[in-house]
């Protein structure tokens, strides 16, 4: 007989079904051996199944452990997640934060924090908030769609199409391949800053009070621009598109009339559904005094959004060929891209101004915004 406990299991089972095939037509010499040997396999067999079962339980009993393990890991990192949020929010770290905002030292503001050694330093929430109403106090941005890709952005256009067609099922003629030019606008990120000057007094500001009367200034400032670079942008279109940049309808009008809004929203593509009219406040006023002196009661803005924007000239001031009214649809046919995200760094100067007692801040926001959609919008021009 073998070392049975250098037989595989299945060796064993199959010797044991062959003794049992065996054992009626063996002689009384052979049948001792035999049953002999048919015990030693059973008691191997259930001696292996016994170990199996034990190190089946023990594995198991690992894999507890070890996921109880991951969920206090999850729940203590959860935990301190929340301690963080709770800190960032309390007077101490923000007055912490702004001293870090004015020094760029972060150590205060770390030693505060339950993680985060080396990471990014959180910024207290109202700040965001501060950011976030920057962009909404703009009418213009707060249309736009954001995307915050990092590096150059690539956004393709459609130029022209051929439609849908209509084919019958087991028609004679196959349907045609859409034949279809695209462009693509390479949205490549820029610096948009503002330089402000304040007093030692302004400066000396603590916590929440200094980070309000920054944040405030500055962020409004720069969304202001991003929005007066894409008005820049929408007017310089051609109205033919390249493979480079989209096309924006053009109508000349020299004088003011209640169907110039009506008219731009005739070259609007079928896209273009929420469309707004963005005009200098005195030509809102020069159209609203046509209407008022004719008497009609005919809302010369069909009934649409209307945001003043002084950045785009006035008709009074505009000369042959320059807009002065855009009619379109901002959250379809524009975009911004924000790499770094919309937060805002700031850079102090406390050295070139002394002698006034003033300090320099420059506030900085990395971003891209373009037009992206042909037919998205309509310029009036003189």
């Amino acid at each position: 007989m073998e070392d049975i406990k250098t037989l595989e299991t299945a060796a064993l089972e199959e010797r044991a079904a062959e003794i049992d095939s065996v054992i009626e037509t063996a002689t009384i010499d052979e049948l001792e051996d035999l049953q002999e040997e048919a015990r030693a396999i059973g008691d191997e067999i259930e001696a292996r199944k016994a170990a199996e079962e034990e190190r089946r339980a023990q594995a198991e009993a690992v894999v507890e452990d070890v996921h109880a393990e991951v969920i206090n890991n999850i729940e203590s990192v959860e935990e301190r997640k929340m301690n963080n949020m709770e800190i960032r929010n309390t007077p101490e770290y923000i007055d912490a934060y702004a001293e870090y905002i004015k020094t760029t030292n972060d150590k205060e503001c770390r030693a505060l924090l339950t993680e985060n050694v080396s990471g990014t330093v959180p910024v207290p929430e109202f700040v965001y908030d501060i950011v976030k109403t920057a962009w909404e106090r703009n009418e213009i941005t707060r249309l736009v769609r954001k995307t915050y890709v990092k590096g150059n952005l690539k956004v393709g256009f459609e130029i022209s199409a051929d439609g849908a067609v209509k084919h019958t099922e087991a028609a004679n003629s196959a349907v045609s391949e859409e034949n279809l030019v695209l462009g693509i606008v390479n949205m490549v990120p820029v610096s948009f800053k503002k330089w402000i000057s304040i007093s030692d007094e302004a400066l000396d500001l603590r916590g929440e009070a200094f980070l309000r009367y920054i944040y405030d200034e500055i962020t409004y400032r720069i969304a202001q621009k991003i929005a007066e670079d894409l008005l820049d942008k929408i007017v310089a279109c051609g109205t033919v598109a390249t493979t480079t940049q989209v096309s924006v309808a053009s109508i000349k009008a020299t004088q003011l009339s209640l169907s110039l809004v009506a008219n731009a929203l005739g070259e609007l593509s079928g896209e273009a559904t929420n469309p707004v009219v963005v005009l200098h406040p005195a030509t809102w006023a020069a159209i609203k005094g046509v209407q008022a002196n004719g008497s009609y009661a005919y809302d010369p803005f069909e009934g649409l959004p209307v945001i003043k924007n002084s950045h785009i000239t006035a008709f009074s001031a505009a000369t042959t060929g320059v807009p002065y009214m855009i009619v379109g649809d901002f959250g379809q046919g524009a975009l911004a891209n924000f790499p770094n995200g919309e937060g805002i760094d700031f850079k102090f100067d406390d050295l070139s101004k002394m002698e006034y007692d003033l300090v320099r801040i420059l506030g900085r926001e990395y971003a891209a915004i373009e037009p992206v959609a042909c037919g998205a919008f309509t310029k009036i021009v003189k």
